[in-house]
């Protein structure tokens, strides 16, 4: 089985529309990067049912995360905002690893609690 992780930076405010705008770039980043990489996975993902998950973390553990990720050979998207909205240009909202196989993903976000 295969998924894709989103985290969440909960170290700021965001309205629920926000939230979910930066979580859909995250998704869509992610996938454009798989399809370029490695699109067997992406294919088997798409064909799985694409799941996904959003989980929270501060922004300190979010960049810990993306360097853990990165290190087991994850395709990764990093979102900071354009600032045209609710928060500074730059902020950072959002954190994409996958998809690839449930446990490798696991190993680097499994501990996070649901957002």
């Amino acid at each position: 089985m295969h998924k894709m992780v989103i985290v969440v930076n909960d170290g700021i405010e965001m309205s629920p529309g926000k939230m979910a705008v930066q979580v859909a770039h995250a998704a869509v980043s992610c996938t454009l990067k798989a399809k370029a990489r490695r699109s067997k996975l992406l294919s088997t993902w798409l064909d799985g049912g694409q799941k996904k998950v959003v989980v929270k973390a501060e922004e300190d553990e979010i960049l810990s995360l993306e360097r853990k990720a990165k290190s087991l050979g994850l395709i990764t998207a990093l979102i900071q905002d354009a600032g045209l909205t609710e928060l500074p240009p730059g902020t950072l909202t959002a954190l994409a690893i996958g998809p690839d196989e449930e446990g490798t993903v696991d190993k680097v976000t499994g501990h996070l609690p649901l957002k």
